[in-house]
């Protein structure tokens, strides 16, 4: 009997040594809102515009942004060698600023 088996295109989703220490200046309730939000997003078609998935216009940080409400993961998309989706900053919004751990940066 076949099943209808589910894979996600990408493999694992990393995250930058810079993003988990941004991970460490949110709250415990928005650590879990992003770890889960990360999880459910970027795993399939993370290269694709959704509401919550948005490509940067150039910038220094990353060249895709997922939106959580006030919260955003900012990351990369590498096809090869191993298909993977790499987490490069985590901030909050806060009106025209991003604040990503301790500095504040207008995008």
């Amino acid at each position: 009997m076949n099943w209808f088996c589910w894979q996600p295109k990408y493999k694992y989703n990393e995250y930058s040594l810079e993003a988990e220490d941004h991970l460490r200046w949110l709250t415990s309730r928005q650590q879990r809102i992003v770890l889960d939000t990360v999880d459910r997003q970027l795993l399939n078609e993370t290269n694709v515009e959704t509401r919550s998935r948005k490509p940067m216009r150039p910038n220094p940080v990353a060249p895709w942004e997922l939106r959580i409400g006030d919260l955003r993961v900012y990351y990369e998309v590498k096809d090869e060698p191993d298909q993977a989706v790499t987490i490069l900053a985590i901030g909050v919004k806060e009106r025209d600023r991003i604040r990503i751990g301790r500095e504040t940066i207008k995008l």
